[in-house]
């Protein structure tokens, strides 16, 4: 079987959620999202590591974490901790420099801790029957528009290239986690993102084709070198430095002198996860299906969810099958 290393960005604030630890030492159900995390990854048995990027500052606890999980699930693979980054994509290149030995590699979220150990399984299927990229998604149940300032032109994205729709075959997607793991979010209020100042309006414009768009999940997998190629390639373009020189924000960052945009300057949108950055050198990305149950922890009401959906499999752990199914029906 070919090595598989698994990584966890891990040093997203937790502020949106009101809480003063990083989102990944957040607890649910008495448990922290980081322990939830790896121990579905060791149970789904696709790792033959695993690398926690944790903040600077929670590196111990993150050990604390790797040992208690490792102790209960009595697993013998390597897994290590290492200081994340600014931002997710410096936090998954210094993982990756410990891992070079890895034939593929997932880059999973701990804001998805309740990820089944299917859904991890099914990606690593799809890398070793010759995929070079594979993200997990979910069909889009809203309908989906664009949000523009009052009053601005332009025309309406097409159905098959840009904005979100399908172009050459792969799949057109939402992708969102790509920033999930920086210390600065993302405004709350998506209409107050767009607007130019105190009383301008928002408009929306037009329907994206729901039939083409699919919502992107962890953990996304990859042929090592592809994505140690994209991130390479991404840094080369003036983003995501391994040693954070380079200043940026999630809505708009700039060339590293604090100027010009970024995006501007490249004349494309900012990828927003790994795949976006894997998809850049042409590489196909592969859909593989993912699962409901794993959802991203961001807001209260995330939290909420997560802690009923938490009880239920830790009692179903406890009693069985039949846990479960009382659980559901409670």
């Amino acid at each position: 079987m070919l090595s598989t290393c698994v990584i966890i960005p891990a040093a997203g604030s937790g502020s949106r959620l009101g809480c003063h630890e990083p989102k990944a030492f957040v607890r649910v159900n008495g448990r922290t999202l980081l322990a939830r995390s790896l121990a579905t990854i060791i149970s789904s048995g696709v790792a033959s590591a695993i690398v926690v990027a944790a903040p600077e500052d929670f590196l111990l606890q993150a050990q604390e974490e790797i040992a208690e999980a490792a102790t209960r699930m009595k697993c013998e693979i390597s897994i290590t901790a290492v200081a994340g980054g600014n931002d997710r994509s410096s936090s998954v290149q210094t993982a990756l420099k410990l891992n070079r030995g890895a034939e593929f590699v997932l880059v999973h979220d701990a804001a998805r801790c309740l990820t089944p150990t299917e859904v991890f399984t099914r990606v690593v299927a799809a890398l070793q029957s010759g995929a070079e990229a594979v993200v997990p998604v979910l069909p889009m149940i809203d309908t989906v528009r664009r949000v523009v300032p009052h009053g601005a032109g332009g025309a309406e994205p097409s159905a098959g290239t840009g904005a979100g729709g399908a172009s050459d075959g792969i799949v057109g997607s939402i992708h969102g986690d790509f920033g999930a793991e920086t210390t600065a979010d993302r405004p709350d209020n998506p209409i107050a993102a767009v607007t130019e100042g105190p009383g301008a309006r928002a408009v929306v414009r037009g329907d994206l084709e729901r039939a083409q768009l699919r919502r992107v999940q962890p953990p996304q997998g990859f042929r090592a070198e592809v994505l140690r190629r994209a991130h390479r390639e991404f840094a080369a373009d003036g983003a995501g430095l391994a040693d954070g020189t380079v200043a940026t924000d999630d809505t708009c960052p700039t060339d590293g002198a604090g100027s010009t945009p970024l995006a501007d300057r490249l004349g494309r949108a900012l990828p927003t996860d790994d795949a976006g950055l894997v998809e850049r050198l042409g590489v196909d990305i592969v859909a593989v299906d993912g699962d409901e149950e794993a959802l991203k922890i961001t807001y209260p009401l995330d939290l909420v969810l997560a802690e009923q959906l938490a009880r239920m499999r830790d009692r179903a752990e406890v009693h069985g099958a039949d846990g479960l199914d009382s659980a559901k029906e409670a």
